[in-house]
């Protein structure tokens, strides 16, 4: 049994029960009302009619199982929009995230990713590419390293890399480079960059390096991030590497730019 059939198991009991219930209470009082029906109906025979007209009319537990769904997902949507404001300012202006674009922009795009995570790779294009487009744009950088000992080293090195003034240099090359992001990786990339090699590994025993990921990790738990990579526009959210990621970064910018968040941002 799937998780979804399993769901929808419960979602018949529950119906069946519901109405079972309800209907067993209407016979009830209706038998004791003046001129009410005296014959009992046993609750094996409610069940069997119940269930006869849900299987003739499943569309009925489709609208349900449609109806909970936005439910759920409306409640979940406004639970993170007030944890959003409620942490705003760990989000959008945390002196131990690195900012790409404009410091001073007007909207702020936040990326919670991992330099071994695939949709990351695939989604860097689309956000150098807002960067080089929006000139009031301000992108918040946040490490949330996910897979591993080698993705906490990468999110380490580039970390320490920023010490150097070469963080966004570490990070494009991180995931664009071919081969695991891991530390071997990123003193390679070091050394292209003219970096001081030794400076940079003791840089990312820094205890402020390890501070600034346990806070990404605490915020992303805090505000329901499930994967990588996650944005964050303003207070509105786009989860994974969509195709059109792009177009959806630039319309939602264009949104937040002329409404405004919903909540502090």
């Amino acid at each position: 049994m799937t998780l979804k059939t399993g769901l929808l198991a419960a979602l018949i009991a529950a119906v069946v029960a519901a109405v079972v219930t309800a209907t067993s209470i209407y016979f009830v009082l209706w038998r004791g009302a003046p001129g009410g029906v005296s014959a009992t109906l046993e609750q094996a025979k409610i069940e069997q009619v119940v269930r006869e007209y849900l299987t003739r009319n499943p569309e009925i537990l489709v609208e349900m199982t449609t109806e909970l769904d936005n439910r759920q997902q409306a409640a979940e949507a406004a639970k993170q929009t007030r944890l959003i404001g409620e942490h705003a300012e760990q989000i959008y202006r945390s002196p131990t995230s690195f900012v790409a674009g404009n410091p001073d922009g007007d909207v702020s795009v936040v990326e919670f990713f991992d330099y071994n995570c695939g949709f990351c790779r695939r989604a860097l294009p689309a956000l150098v590419e807002l960067i080089d487009n929006d000139g009031k744009v301000r992108v918040v950088l946040k490490e949330l390293p996910i897979f591993g000992d080698d993705s906490e080293d990468a999110a380490m090195a580039a970390l320490a890399a920023d010490k150097q003034g070469k963080y966004f240099e570490m990070h494009q090359k991180l995931f664009s480079d071919p081969g695991k992001a891991n530390k071997e990786k990123a003193l390679k990339i070091a050394e292209e960059l003219d970096m001081d090699v030794a400076q940079l590994e003791t840089d990312m025993e820094d205890p402020e390096i390890q501070k600034s990921l346990d806070e990404s990790r605490a915020l992303a738990e805090t505000i329901g991030v499930e994967g990588t990579p996650f944005y964050l526009i303003g207070d509105r959210s786009i989860a994974g590497a969509p195709d059109d990621l792009y177009d959806q970064l630039t319309e939602t910018v264009a949104v937040i730019r002329e409404k405004g968040c919903e909540t502090t941002c």
